[in-house]
């Protein structure tokens, strides 16, 4: 099973972007040499604590720095985008980096009413998603040279698409195309299981997916000791809670007492959205990981995290990148 890396290039409180940006690169090489699959980035609008709105172009950044890994979005918001020029984007990126791009696909629109009105989208648009992703296949597709519009660069790339999703829309819209599927589990786990039953059920296998491939996100705090994983957990709690009593700002620094930041009612709110998530020492975040496998049963896991210190971000990832290598092994024996 493979294991791969959602990066949303955080922005800590005390840093600039320009920061923010210099540690992904360096994330990215240190993702690589452990042995990540992918390294996926995220479009959102209008957000301070995360630079990665210009997804593409942070995906060629990524990939120029990296020779193995696959590098794609996780995802773009194809409301937001013409097919056409997603297409064209990607099959360009394709076509530098040895066709190692991947294309998830989300029908949110990566921020709030005034974001969909400053790119100029309707909310209109979500409902042509599926007509979307299927002109999406076909630009990417052979040429066809009756076609009033083909994507150049993008035709015959064949750049692999992923459906993502945080309802029981998008796992029926996966298996309708016969595409992977990844579950926004890592902040949005409500419908987790029942949106895995649903695109397993229903897939209908295509030529480049004969079977479903259930992607599972996983927040994941690591640390040499219980007490520092669950410090560094209090970051993405609290921007969480923020995003919700709408004061988004930069990535918070971690405090050592969680209940006296967030309300004890809110902070059970927030727990319950971030409750696919292992935190801890390696052995506490493998066996963590390995319940949630064994629950969830996921074709690749894909993890995240959200922690000011850009050092022991890295030794976080380093963390479950040994404690989902060491599941790996022990699968296979």
């Amino acid at each position: 099973m493979h294991y791969s890396l959602l990066d949303l290039a955080p922005v800590p409180e005390g840093t600039t972007t320009r920061e923010a940006l210099k540690n992904l690169g360096e994330l990215a090489e240190h993702a690589e040499r452990l042995g990540y699959h992918r390294y996926w980035l995220a479009e959102h609008h209008n957000m301070p604590g995360i630079a990665s709105a210009a997804t593409a172009v942070l995906i060629g950044h990524v990939a120029q720095r990296t020779s193995r890994m696959r590098v794609g979005a996780g995802g773009i918001m194809l409301p937001n985008h013409a097919p056409l020029a997603v297409a064209e984007a990607f099959g360009t990126l394709s076509e530098l980096y040895d066709g190692r791009i991947d294309l998830g696909l989300g029908r949110a629109p990566g921020g709030d009413q005034m974001v969909m009105q400053a790119l100029g989208v309707t909310p209109q648009r979500a409902e042509q998603f599926p007509e979307e992703v299927a002109e999406l296949l076909r630009l990417f597709g052979p040429h066809e040279p009756s076609a009033p519009i083909n994507a150049h660069p993008g035709a015959e790339t064949g750049v692999p698409l992923w459906i993502l999703g945080s309802s029981l829309y998008g796992a029926q819209v996966a298996a309708h195309f016969g595409l992977p599927y990844a579950f926004a589990s890592h902040f949005a786990p409500a419908a987790l299981e029942r949106a895995f039953e649903v695109y397993r059920e229903r897939f209908q296998p295509s030529a480049a997916f004969p079977r479903p491939h259930a992607m599972l996100a996983v927040n994941v705090f690591g640390a040499d000791t219980e007490a520092e994983a669950k410090r560094l957990k209090t970051s993405m709690q609290q921007a969480f809670y923020r995003l919700r009593t709408g004061q988004p700002g930069k990535l918070p620094a971690p405090v050592d007492d969680i209940g006296e930041v967030i309300p004890a009612g809110a902070l059970a709110q927030v727990d319950e959205a971030l409750r696919i998530s292992a935190t801890g020492t390696p052995a506490q975040v493998e066996r963590q990981l390995d319940e949630l496998i064994a629950r969830h049963r996921p074709d690749e896991v894909i993890v995240t995290g959200q922690i000011h210190d850009h050092a022991a971000r890295m030794r976080s990832f380093e963390i479950a990148a040994g404690a989902l290598s060491n599941l790996e092994r022990a699968s296979a024996a």
